[in-house]
């Protein structure tokens, strides 16, 4: 089985610092800025303002849980990488290229696999994932 070089381990562990880094003021500022629309809505006596004020607050709150679901994965592939099963996929449990690596530094699995997996639990609905 073919292990992932130092130099593509610290390569991968680079690009999952930046993400997590990205991730975390992206959520900060999402945050921020949904006290803003908060307090518009609440102040806000003209109805439109008060129902853009509303939507904007659910729209930043769908980004937040996104990034905080990223933000996991991002943590979750940081301690793979540490405990020195970083690229190996969870269910065949062969090497993940590094090409897929670097693309989506959080895969679980080969690209095989995944399809497999959305194909299984999600009724084929979407076409395979990073």
């Amino acid at each position: 089985m073919e292990q992932l070089s130092h130099r593509h381990r610290t390569r991968l562990e680079e690009i999952l610092v930046h993400r997590e880094k990205a991730l975390r003021d992206d959520i900060q500022r999402e945050l921020i800025q949904q006290e803003d629309f908060a307090q518009v809505a609440g102040e806000s006596p003209d109805p439109g303002d008060l129902s853009f004020a509303d939507l904007s607050v659910d729209l930043g709150n769908a980004s937040v849980t996104r990034d905080l679901r990223e933000l996991r994965a991002v943590q979750q592939a940081r301690h793979r990488l540490q405990s020195g099963s970083f690229g190996e996929c969870i269910s065949c449990g062969y090497p993940i290229p590094f090409e897929r690596l670097l693309v989506m530094p959080t895969s679980e699995r080969c690209a095989r696999c995944q399809q497999n997996f959305e194909h299984t639990y999600q009724g084929g609905r979407r076409g395979a994932s990073m």
